[in-house]
C-alpha cells in the first residue's frame, strides 16, 4: 500500500487534501487516546511485569519504567536522574506518587546515573550507592538522548517546580 501525502486527495473521497481531512481525525484520536494515559497507569503496568519476572522496558514522556526477571521494577525521571523502586522480588510496592490533572509529585528514594555502561542508584536517605546489574542500560540510554532531542531544554526545566526537593511536576 503506498504512502499518502500530506498534500494528496484524501483516500476517502472527500476531494480535500489529505491533511485537512482524515489526518486531522487521526490526529484527533492519538490525543484522546493520550489523555487517558497517566503516569500511574504505566507504574501499575510496570508493577504486573514485574510481579510475572518479565523483563521489559517503557517509557512515558520523560519517565522511564523498567522490570527485571527476579521481579524487580523501577521508575526512572529522565531530566533530573530521580528513581524510586515500585516493585522487588515479585511484589508491588507503594508508589509515592500523588497525582492529580494538574500536578504529578513523586517522593524519590534514589538519584541514578549511568557509569560504565551500569546503573548506579544512590540513595537519598543514607548515600548508599549500588549497581542495578541486570538493569536495562543500552535502552535507557537511548531513551535519554531520545528525550534530549525531542525536548528543548527550556522545556526540561519547566518539568519541576523551583525549588522543590525529591517533587517532579508534569
Amino acid at each position: 500500500m503506498a504512502k499518502i501525502g500530506r498534500n494528496d486527495k484524501c483516500p476517502c473521497r472527500s476531494g480535500k487534501k489529505y491533511k485537512h481531512c482524515c489526518a486531522q481525525k487521526e490526529q484527533e484520536n492519538i490525543q484522546q487516546q493520550s489523555v487517558n494515559v497517566t503516569l500511574m497507569s504505566g507504574v501499575k503496568e510496570i508493577q504486573a511485569d514485574a510481579e510475572n519476572k518479565k523483563n521489559l522496558c517503557r517509557e512515558l514522556g520523560v519517565f522511564f519504567f523498567f522490570s527485571t526477571a527476579v521481579g524487580d521494577a523501577w521508575l526512572l525521571e529522565m531530566t533530573e536522574c530521580d528513581c524510586v523502586q515500585v516493585a522487588r522480588n515479585g511484589v508491588a510496592l507503594e508508589a509515592p506518587i500523588d497525582e492529580n490533572s494538574e500536578v504529578i509529585e513523586i517522593n524519590y528514594s534514589h538519584t541514578f546515573a549511568l557509569d560504565n555502561k551500569q546503573l548506579v542508584i544512590t540513595a537519598y536517605a543514607d548515600k548508599n550507592t549500588q549497581i542495578l546489574t541486570d538493569a536495562p542500560t543500552r535502552e535507557l540510554s537511548a531513551a535519554i538522548r531520545r528525550i534530549r532531542k525531542k525536548f528543548s531544554g527550556d522545556q526540561l526545566q519547566k518539568v519541576h517546580l523551583p525549588n522543590s526537593e525529591n517533587l517532579a511536576t508534569t
